[in-house]
């Protein structure tokens, strides 16, 4: 069994119970994987994105509970210690470890995107979120505008929510 299906199990376990984290945490993921695989990415590169893309709000349960507060800046902050926690036992690099929490931890600042994995991530949340939070044409448009760069994800944007 891979490392990301046993990542998934793990995470679907520690939101047990909480139904819409989980959907939203497989949705991304599929989003992630997909866009990740259709711009060519590198196996390497492409595992980081998958296992960002399923533990990027793992840090959520923590933040609620610590803050009364699911805002990003406390799933970043929450994030990266759970997520390094629960990719213990599996035998990655530990510059891969380090890649996905350095995602998980900054998910939510868009200033901070670097490179492809980061990119991805940032457009599938949003494929996601868009649904999720019934946003506006206006807020689709502006969300086009300044966070999408991928054609993959431009494509899924554009199929889902329609061209504006």
């Amino acid at each position: 069994m891979s490392v990301e299906a046993n990542m998934l199990k793990k995470t679907i376990a520690y939101f047990e119970g909480d139904v819409k984290r989980i959907n939203h945490a497989l949705k991304v993921y599929g989003f992630a994987k997909s866009i990740g695989e259709l711009e060519g990415m590198s196996e390497e590169k492409l595992r980081v994105l998958e296992l960002a893309a399923i533990l990027h709000d793992i840090g959520i349960k923590e933040s609620e509970r610590k803050y009364a507060s699911s805002a990003g800046k406390y799933q970043e902050l929450e994030g990266p210690p759970i997520a390094k926690a629960l990719l213990q036992g599996f035998d990655l690099a530990n510059q891969i470890v380090d890649r996905v929490c350095y995602l998980i931890g900054n998910h939510h600042s868009y200033s901070k995107i670097d490179d492809l994995d980061f990119q991805i991530l940032v457009e599938a949340d949003f494929l996601v979120n868009i649904f999720e939070d019934g946003m506006t044409e206006d807020q689709i448009a502006s969300i086009r505008r300044k966070y999408f760069k991928t054609s993959t994800g431009m494509d899924y944007l554009n199929s889902l929510y329609g061209r504006s």
